[in-house]
């Protein structure tokens, strides 16, 4: 017979219409059993519930006469999800439930879009749910007395873990329950992920290594989840853009979609093609002002709280967004969802589709807009992949970084202190940290307590000390600035946007507002924009009326493609070779597909296309191995070197997520070096560090960790310092640490990271090794063949400005037309 709370959550569901699936069950029955585990169900298909409903249940079985008058019960859930977005759509959902069931749970939020208002009255009294971000976790255990705060915690759940897992915002989660399991022995961990390949993995890395695995379960839910996808195809392929990455040539295309749906998300892959295509939209119809909205993470909280606000209301017929929505989020309204541009992974892509029909049963409707021709390619591989539910991609958990353990010691000593011993065991319960040795530790402890052998002398560096074994922080101004910069989400300082009024927009990237004077118009917000004046770290605006301004951008916006995208796509390649696809994009793309074969040849799928041409600009080599812009990055400065062995020469580099360019005013000797073994990947780490100019990529990693490790300030609000300065201080750090200690564990760290990240070390060996085994076919182009000339005009892009690139690459795309 089951129980009263098993009734009651059966009949709220019932009252709905609903009737509870079979995985929800499941995870209810293991909850309540004491086991921890990792739940993987589709979008839209009510994962919240599975693992908030068990909490409810048992809660009302150890209350079963009074537990709808209980209040103030102290902090029972903890709720961690990477999106400020999520959370407050989570907020939403569980205080409904609660409220349905006369429970007198009361759910709040503590992220960075929280008044410091509200969030003192947090600490004051913890809500019976409280949902949070990794960063603000961390925050609440820098507080004196943190313990008190968790002393009645039951349950922790992890939302969206597969978007955690693999950055260091996830290996702030291990940490922090590490700590919490050591607080609450019996604490239920539950992790949440829709896409992702390597499930057992994912749990393993969320539950660690102190036995809290043990007995655990990975709960997948049968549900098949309806999914509609169709490419936004141009009416004549030969016209269409060779290259680019906006996508608005197909702009009117969409209005008839966003005219026929309830509402509709527009997806982007950056902030700046987010901006103009909002401004092209009113632009192309100015009757959609009022009805359509701009949403990504630069917006100010108030900006962006309005458009998710108006979303739910169902009051937008369109929101132009980033990844800022990509998450969870459920904006019942949406119908439909345009994706602008390939989103370089399949299961982006599916996350994506996911925020139409977010509900059980519903179907996802999905839009695919190339911003170029090849992006055909890349639509067709992209159906392929989501039809067959094949290729979704693994996220590879990361190991030891230096930078996050500093931060989060110091975050101990801030609040209570920790005892070295007691946290170095619960550290190494974690996956990230489970080899890190005695030495590691005792040279972390000795950088946090006296600055370590380079920064010994100054005592700004000594930020911990050691009274009878606990290791805190007194200093007031250190704790200050340390609960500042708790994080580990890094990029260029911020200015602020204000209208003259004082009205708060969003924040711009210093670099871009440096590059402007007042009277300079420019877009943001979906406004256009004057700059009055800049003063402090505040750029002061106000409205102007004009279309022609230009669009902010912002540092490292551009994505790269997934070793799975990349199978698929050579795959796809195959099949046009072969006539043996079906795919309406390629047949839409076949007549660039058969220029390509005209001018050189199409690479087959085992096969590796070398196409050599000359021009004014010198001798140009095109390689197309289709492994993605990073791995693109390694290899072809790795094939410059080996080339540059033979004989002395020197190259310009270009690449983009199909191949590469070496363009030298010499004559390359491509024939002799690949009668040498050029893609070896023997001596390949010595190799790429002689290729590349490590110290400085090393430099470039080393900010990030910095800024991390608490080595830099940023500044308190208003007081930011300049991003010049900021640089300035992180490469001095850099060059002592280079010069007097060498082994300097924030210093390796930064080369590790080079290698593992940027240029993605392993999937660059395995590409290597693939080439091995392909036939290399070298052909010699007459001019630019359609592989080659996007590669060319990225490299036409870091030269030019976009109106001066723009009219020079119409010139030549309409000559190389006159030859099809």
């Amino acid at each position: 017979m089951k129980n009263d709370g098993y009734q009651n959550i059966e009949q709220w569901f019932a009252q709905r219409g609903w009737e509870p699936f079979d995985y929800q069950r499941k995870v209810w029955e293991a909850f309540l059993s004491g086991k921890n585990g990792l739940l993987n169900a589709p979008t839209g298909s009510g994962k919240t519930y599975a693992l908030y409903m068990p909490l409810l249940i048992q809660w009302i079985d150890e209350h079963p006469e009074t537990y709808n008058e209980l209040t103030d019960n102290d902090l029972q859930l903890l709720w961690i999800t990477p999106l400020r977005a999520l959370a407050r759509d989570i907020e939403q959902a569980l205080q409904q439930v609660a409220d349905d069931l006369e429970i007198p749970w009361k759910i709040a939020r503590r992220t960075g879009d929280v008044s410091s208002y509200k969030k003192q009255k947090i600490k004051e009294q913890m809500p019976e749910v409280l949902i949070t971000t990794p960063e603000s976790l961390h925050i609440l255990m820098a507080q004196k007395g943190y313990k008190n705060y968790f002393s009645d915690l039951d349950a922790v759940v992890v939302d969206e873990w597969h978007e955690l897992l693999g950055s260091k915002r996830g290996i702030q989660v291990e940490l922090g329950l590490s700590r919490l399991k050591h607080l609450r022995p019996e604490l239920n961990i539950w992790g949440i992920s829709a896409t992702i390949s390597n499930l057992q993995e994912a749990h393993d890395v969320l539950l660690g290594t102190d036995g809290t695995k043990e007995d655990s379960v990975i709960i997948k839910a049968d549900i098949e989840k309806k999914l509609e996808l169709q490419s936004v195809l141009p009416d004549d392929v030969e016209k269409f853009p060779w290259s680019g990455h906006l996508g608005t040539k197909l702009l009117p295309k969409i209005l008839p979609i966003i005219e026929e749906s309830r509402s509709t998300l527009i997806f982007t892959n950056t902030r700046s093609q987010s901006e103009i295509w909002f401004q092209q939209l009113l632009e192309a119809k100015p009757e959609l002002a009022g009805t359509i909205a701009l949403h990504h993470g630069s917006l100010s909280k108030e900006v962006r709280r309005w458009v998710e606000d108006a979303l739910h209301e169902g009051q937008l017929k369109a929101v132009v967004c980033t990844s800022s929505l990509d998450l969870g989020v459920d904006f019942t309204p949406v119908e439909t969802v345009v994706q602008v541009g390939s989103p370089k992974g399949v299961a982006r892509f599916l996350q994506r589709a996911g925020r139409s029909g977010h509900q059980p049963g519903s179907t996802s409707r999905i839009y695919f807009v190339p911003t170029n021709a090849l992006e055909l390619i890349e639509a067709a591989a992209l159906k392929t992949a989501a039809r067959h539910k094949v290729a979704l991609e693994s996220r590879d958990p990361i190991l030891k970084p230096h930078d996050v353990l500093i931060q989060y010691l110091i975050t101990l000593a801030v609040s209570d202190g920790f005892i070295p011993n007691k946290i170095y065991e619960e550290v190494k319960t974690t996956f990230a940290y489970q080899t890190l040795t005695q030495k590691e530790w005792n040279w972390i402890l000795n950088f946090i307590t006296t600055g370590g052998q380079s920064l010994s002398a100054y005592d700004e560096y000594s930020k911990v000390i050691e009274e009878d074994g606990l290791y805190k922080v007194v200093d007031k101004k250190i704790k200050r600035r340390h609960r500042m910069s708790i994080g580990t989400i890094t990029s260029d300082t911020m200015m602020s946007v204000k209208y003259l009024n004082g009205a708060h927009l969003g924040s711009i990237e210093e670099w871009f507002i440096a590059s402007l004077k007042p009277g300079d118009k420019f877009w943001f917000a979906g406004r256009s924009l004057e700059l009055v004046r800049t003063k402090q770290m505040t750029a002061y605006v106000r409205r102007a009326n004009t279309f022609k301004a230009k669009v902010p951008s912002w540092m490292g916006g551009r994505m790269s493609l997934s070793s799975n995208m990349s199978n698929i796509l050579r795959q796809k390649m195959h099949q046009a070779i072969e006539g043996s696809a079906d795919d309406i994009e390629l047949e839409t793309i076949q007549p660039i597909l058969d220029v390509q074969n005209d001018w050189s040849t199409l690479p087959d799928d085992d096969e590796l296309l070398i196409e050599q041409t000359t021009s004014r600009e010198g001798h140009h080599l095109f390689f197309y191995p289709f492994e993605g812009r990073y791995v693109h990055e390694g290899m072809s400065a790795l094939i410059a070197y080996r080339i540059s062995q033979l004989t002395p020469i020197t190259f310009s580099i270009a690449k983009n997520d199909y191949g590469f360019e070496l363009l030298s005013d010499k004559s390359i000797p491509i024939k002799e070096a690949l009668a040498q073994n050029l893609f070896s990947d023997k001596n390949l780490v010595e190799d790429i560090f002689a290729s590349l100019n490590d110290t400085e990529l090393a430099k470039r990693r080393f900010r990030s960790i910095c800024h991390i490790a608490g080595l830099i300030f940023k500044g308190f609000p208003g007081q930011q310092k300049a991003s010049r300065h900021l640089q300035s201080s992180s490469s001095l750090f850099f060059d002592v640490f280079d010069q007097y200690e060498p082994d300097n564990l924030l210093l390796q760290q930064a080369y590790d990271e080079v290698l593992s990240y940027q240029l993605d070390e392993t999937r660059l060996r395995r590409a290597l090794k693939r080439i091995q085994s392909q036939k290399i076919t070298l052909k010699t182009t007459e001019r630019f063949t359609p592989l080659a000339f996007p590669i060319m005009v990225d490299r036409l892009r870091e030269r030019l400005s976009s109106e001066n690139l723009m009219d020079r690459v119409q010139r030549m795309q309409l000559q190389l037309e006159k030859h099809v």
